[in-house]
């Protein structure tokens, strides 16, 4: 027969499966009206990614859920992706044009495409060969790319339509700009971190007076663009000043003094600096009270021009200056130290600026409350449900969606100008001539649209809208979305409320989210901490299954989770062991036997493995239903290396070295059966190594990841047999401890007695002895009807009968005496030195309370043991 290799190896096989998968379709999902649809979407990674530890851990939960569904008879489609990620791969590309001695400008914006599109095509499709080697059982057939031309297309469509629903406008606001990036990006893509800054108070003087008033800013370079002076209308103490003009220092521009109730009284001086080009707040004040705009810092960070000495320097060049001038002109009031959060771009560090700017954006008031709804009324679920508060929260306070990005990667604004009229229009195909001068003077708008803005179409897009298609009519809406908690309000927010808008229905119906995957101390893994874990490395260690198994057993749903190296370890030793339990059920099979199974022959064992399997996967299809995969997958790991291997297999060993044929043909019929479902209920977490054993079972015809999985049965319930087997484990698991105890070698054998009132667990006894003989090293059983004392035997009570463990043979009393009196010596030797230190006034009032409490613990632990080591002398004197 053939058989396994003798050493568990994946790298010998995993390759060679997954390329047998691929190429013979087993991952293409096929509109079937005979099968329920079941599909979910990637969520995409950036097309010049790496695959990391998070990307494994989504994929592997995404993968289980899909081999599962497909083996559970559903056309399970996952499609595949990757996102054009405007800003880091621009960035990169820039930075490489940069190290050619090249620049972005200089290249133009073609020239620049082009070179973008190289870039993609070299390294786009690293991090697609890299989930290959995890497992990924996506449809690679339908991968996508969002600057794909149909995705291209649905995002045209989306945002004319959204255009001339009066969904999409464009004006102006404050924005957070990333002079690196050199683009605006949105409040969730900042990153706040607290740093240590100043806080300088500088004095304004009243014009035509002597007088002045105090300021505090953290910013002083933005003085320049101080277009008023803010009090509150409440506060006493300046309502004389309201109206009076200031005269700004280094500028000389006079300045009003004005009323606002946004103005805190506690805070600071009680005065509030207006710049309304350059904070959020300010440009709110500033459209209240009409003050108009002053921009006086550029996209790249440096001082306009118009400013004298300070114009082109770089903003925190400007403001050493600025202070050190407001010094010399005694105009700088007092420097304090301040903490306070600043904000930075997420994706290159850069300290984020806000600036003014004219923008396009998206309308969010009716968008959100649909959204909204479709969470509170139940329609979409969120696992786990904690989450639902930050949903929620972020839909109630949403603020219009700023799409326009200063970028020439990713999608471009289908916005055209006429520079003759000046008209602007909003065209799914580039316009000829003006709508309204006839002008051919056309240009189309620079900008291009936020990542974000075609991510969101991701759930529908990629299955063929806005064509009516067969896919979609069959797949769509999907059924969950599988993402990492960080991105709840970056996308899986905008694909609800731009599905609902597009489509009339919810892009899924459920959203898991996942945690973090941080290391073996609990820290987030970066590049300064130098704590990164590549899955990569992982996989060639311990192959791709032990890497899944590891990343999935025991999470739960949106807990953050510490990978260690010591447990992809211990899954690697449970894939050694069921290598190695399934390398000896083959060994035992006969050439041509027929194994077919056949309830009608199984023996108590038997039945107990087959009720046992029965139950297991009842339970795990009840996890996965309700997304508990890490439970199911630690429940799969203690039934198969206890039950199935430590037990089970050890059971029919005697009936597999028998005599008795029909006994040893029944013993490998249920294994064989046992085996089968095991690697079936195990498949969708460990593919690769349940694929390669499944292909050694006789009479199997098809590869496991199309087979049937294992539900529960009626037919292979056996309660009695699982609790007649479980009472034998217990007592054989008794018996080994308290022979570990004694220091019995297995090699000493002795007599049992069993004493129970109850005459069916005195049969069951009689009958499975053989399993108490080979597994628990008993010479022979006798069962008792009358509970009596028994000479030098061991009682072990357990519940509803006891055992007697005959001591005959077994122990040297007089050895055991010599140790007892050595082990009592030595407690008796640290009760004193406890005691010592306790009675020790100097100890015990000079030293930690702590250490004084664990001197105290100690001392009743050692009163403990010495009670029981006394009882144990006495026992043994007794048998001497």
């Amino acid at each position: 027969m053939q058989n396994l290799d003798k050493n568990y190896n994946p790298a010998s096989y995993e390759a060679r499966i997954y390329k047998k998968w691929e190429e013979d379709g087993y991952f293409v999902a096929k509109v079937d009206k005979n099968k329920k649809p079941y599909s979910m979407v990637m969520p995409p990674p950036n097309v010049t990614g790496q695959l990391h530890m998070g990307h494994a851990l989504n994929n592997t939960i995404q993968d289980i859920l899909t081999r599962w569904k497909r083996m559970s008879g559903y056309s399970a489609l996952w499609i595949p992706g990757t996102d054009h990620a405007s800003i880091s791969t621009e960035a990169k590309v820039v930075e490489k044009i940069i190290s050619e001695g090249k620049s972005k400008e200089e290249l133009g914006r073609e020239g620049f495409l082009e070179e973008a599109w190289q870039w993609t095509e070299l390294y786009g499709g690293t991090i697609k060969k890299q989930l290959r080697k995890l497992g990924v059982s996506c449809d690679w057939s339908r991968d996508s790319f969002t600057l794909d031309e149909k995705l291209s297309e649905a995002v045209v469509e989306v945002f004319v339509k959204m255009y001339e629903e009066g969904l999409i406008y464009k004006g102006e606001r404050i924005l957070n700009y990333c002079p690196s990036c050199d683009t605006t990006i949105s409040d969730a893509e900042v990153e706040h971190e607290d740093e240590h800054g100043h806080l300088w108070h500088i004095n304004y003087p009243i014009k035509d007076s002597n007088d002045y008033i105090t300021i505090a800013t953290t910013r002083p370079e933005t003085m320049l663009g101080d277009l008023a002076v803010a009090v509150n209308p409440e506060d006493d103490r300046f309502k004389h000043l309201v109206g009076k003009t200031l005269v700004l220092p280094l500028v000389g521009r006079e300045i009003p003094i004005i009323a606002d109730s946004y103005v805190d009284m506690e805070f600071g001086s009680g005065f509030v600096k207006i710049t309304p080009s350059h904070d959020p707040n300010d440009f709110e004040i500033g459209k209240r009270h009409d003050l108009g705009q002053c921009v006086v810092i550029e996209n790249d960070a440096s001082i306009s021009e118009g400013y004298g000495k300070y114009s082109g320097l770089d903003r925190y060049v400007a403001r050493k200056e600025i202070v050190k001038d407001l010094e010399e002109l005694g105009l700088l009031n007092k420097v304090e130290n301040h903490d306070h959060a600043v904000g930075h771009c997420e994706r290159c560090g850069t300290i984020i600026e806000p600036l003014v700017s004219e923008q396009w954006f998206v309308a969010m008031k009716d968008l959100a409350k649909p959204a909204l709804d479709a969470y509170n009324n139940g329609e979409l679920e969120i696992i786990p449900d904690r989450f639902g508060k930050i949903y929620t929260n972020w839909l109630e306070n949403i603020r219009d969606w700023n799409i326009s990005r200063q970028l020439w990667w990713g999608h471009r604004l289908p916005v055209y100008y006429c520079d003759d009229c000046g008209e602007v229009i909003v065209s799914r195909t580039r316009p000829e001539k003006c709508s309204k001068c006839d002008s051919t003077n056309i240009r189309q708008d620079e900008d291009t649209l936020d990542t974000w803005f075609s991510s969101a179409l991701w759930p529908f897009s990629t299955l063929g809208w806005p064509e009516k298609s067969e896919d979609f009519d069959y797949f769509f809406p999907t059924d969950v979305l599988i993402t990492g908690y960080d991105i709840i309000f970056f996308w899986v927010i905008r694909m609800v409320f731009s599905s609902i808008h597009n489509t009339g229905k919810l892009p899924f119906t459920k959203v898991y989210l996942n945690g973090l995957v941080r290391d073996s101390q609990g820290r987030k893994m970066s590049k300064s901490l130098g704590n990164g874990i590549d899955p990569l490395v992982e996989i060639e260690k311990y192959g791709a299954d032990a890497l899944r198994f590891s990343l999935v057993s025991g999470n739960s749903p949106g807990n953050d989770m510490r990978y260690t190296d010591e447990k992809a370890q211990s899954v690697r030793n449970f894939a050694n062991k069921l290598w190695n339990a399934s390398r000896f059920i083959f060994m035992n099979l006969e050439e041509g036997k027929d194994y077919t199974f056949d309830r009608t022959k199984l023996e108590i064992e038997d039945k107990w493995i087959v009720s046992r399997i029965n139950t297991v996967a009842k339970d795990v299809n009840r996890l996965l239903d309700s997304f508990e995969i890490g439970v199911a997958a630690s429940n799969l790991y203690e039934f198969i290396w206890f039950e199935f291997c430590d037990w089970y297999i050890e059971f029919v060993k005697n009936r597999l070295y028998s005599d008795d044929q029909e006994a040893k043909d029944t013993a490998m019929m249920t294994l064989l059966y046992a085996l089968d479902n095991i690697l079936r209920l195990l498949h969708p977490f460990m593919p690769f190594i349940t694929e390669e054993i499944y292909g050694l079972i006789p009479s199997t015809s098809e590869m496991i990841i199309v087979s049937d999985y294992p539900v529960f049965d009626e037919a292979d319930e056996f309660r009695w047999e699982e609790e007649s087997i479980a009472t034998i484990v217990d007592s054989i698991t008794a018996i080994r401890n308290q022979r570990a105890e004694l220091k019995v070698p297995n090699s000493k054998k002795s007599k049992l007695y069993v004493y129970s009132s109850d005459k069916a667990i005195l049969d069951l006894f009689e009958k499975l002895s053989y399993n108490l003989v080979s597994l628990a090293s008993v010479s022979e059983l006798e069962t008792l009807t009358t509970d009596q004392n028994i000479d030098e035997t061991m009682p072990i009570i357990m519940k509803g009968y006891k055992l007697y463990l005959s001591l005959q043979g077994l122990i040297d009393y007089q050895k055991e005496l010599d140790r007892l009196t050595a082990e009592k010596e030595k407690v008796d030797s640290e009760i004193k030195r406890a005691e010592g230190k306790l009675n020790n006034e100097k100890f015990v009032s000079k030293a930690p309370q702590k250490l004084v409490d664990e001197e105290k613990t100690k001392l009743e632990k050692y009163k403990a043991m010495l009670e029981e080591i006394e009882l144990s002398i006495k026992d043994v004197e007794k048998r001497l």
